[in-house]
């Protein structure tokens, strides 16, 4: 795990983003749908923070606001100092450099009638007034950094594989250099294959680069590798926040525990002995979600006051937060919030990406 530093580049605070529901020939709104309801995290500079949960829980929605790609509906959100939710355009727009976006989808986050070189060099004709020859240089520096070939400059999106077109969104995101970058699920449309290339690749740049990142993604055994921390979203809000290596040996939360728990082990032994945990029903609606915690429908262990109060996120251990009723918080320096259970093997290193072999088309 990288060491990250003391100060918070990026501050979340009860973040909200609620879409109108609009019923009837006049269109009235009757009601929202609580996409995120309520969401509060730090990530400081240089670490990774990875948000997982189910489909539908509300992670690219969080991704999107941190940006201001969709506008919160309440809530701050602080990068490098400035609160992004506060900016009028002209100072958002001079915001921008310094917090970019990788796109779940490298085929549909692609212009196809544009070329490698347009495609790179877009984010620099917008924020600087550099001459042709020192925007090709940057492209050019760019592509040698993510593994391609200089001399596929001139080439167009469907000319490269799933995994190289990836690597052509992530030169676009660094090319004016930012401190933060939102990974929306930027491994969920690659083959399992590319996937561990792109994973070292992310973190191959942030050791070089400095950079700071949000892994939003629903792989939970990528999110181990590459994340520092972990926060398990559900319906709209965070179930728990941990580090990386105390969630994986002992999640606090009932939901944590059972998605942790469908994790493919790959072990034979390991994968026969564990519990895997079922959880029944269905995952309730946005746009109504249950009263008190927004786990109690679904929720093996809930009781009539997770029905009656929905609980807050709360510090129970040291670098672990929690939103359970009955999750106490430690009472001695030695003592565990629920229990101990053995700790996985240490986890390697993703093997090395092959190279991109040069002057062979993809």
């Amino acid at each position: 795990m990288r060491d990250a530093g003391p100060a918070s580049l990026v501050e979340v605070r009860d973040l909200r983003v609620h879409f109108p529901i609009h019923t009837g020939l006049l269109r009235r709104r009757t009601g929202d749908v609580k996409a995120v309801d309520g969401v509060t995290f730090d990530i400081r500079a240089g670490e990774t923070l990875g948000l997982v949960g189910e489909s539908g829980c509300g992670k690219s929605t969080v991704g999107r606001a941190l940006l201001r790609l969709c506008e919160p509906t309440a809530g701050r959100v602080v990068i490098d100092g400035d609160d992004v939710t506060a900016l009028d355009p002209g100072r958002l727009r001079a915001k921008r450099p310094a917090m970019q976006m990788v796109f779940q989808d490298p085929q549909a986050s692609l212009n196809p009638r544009m070329t490698l070189k347009q495609i790179i060099a877009e984010p620099l004709n917008v924020h600087t007034d550099w001459d042709a020859d020192r925007k090709l240089a940057r492209v050019r520096e760019l592509m040698e950094a993510v593994g391609l070939d200089r001399r596929f400059v001139n080439r167009f999106p469907h000319e490269f594989s799933g995994g190289q077109r990836q690597r052509v969104g992530i030169a676009r995101a660094l090319a004016l250099n930012p401190r933060f970058v939102v990974c929306d699920e930027p491994i969920a449309a690659l083959d399992v294959s590319i996937q561990a290339q792109v994973v070292n690749l992310l973190e191959d740049l942030q050791d070089r680069m400095g950079l700071t990142y949000l892994f939003i993604s629903h792989d939970l055994s990528m999110v181990r590798h590459i994340a520092d921390r972990v926060a398990v979203m559900y319906l709209g809000r965070i179930m728990e926040l941990s580090p990386r290596d105390a969630l994986y040996a002992d999640p606090l939360h009932p939901y944590a525990r059972a998605l942790l728990s469908a994790v493919p082990e790959p072990d034979p032994a390991r994968e026969a002995a564990r519990r895997r945990i079922i959880l029944r029903g269905d995952v309730p609606s946005p746009a109504n979600p249950p009263p008190g915690c927004p786990f109690q429908t679904r929720c093996p262990d809930a009781q009539p006051v997770c029905r009656a109060e929905r609980p807050d996120l709360r510090r129970v251990a040291p670098g672990r937060q929690v939103a359970c009723h009955f999750v106490e918080p430690v009472t001695h320096p030695t003592a565990h919030p629920i229990r101990a259970t053995p700790a996985p093997e240490p986890t390697a290193r993703i093997p090395p990406p092959e190279p991109v072999r040069q002057g062979e088309r993809p």
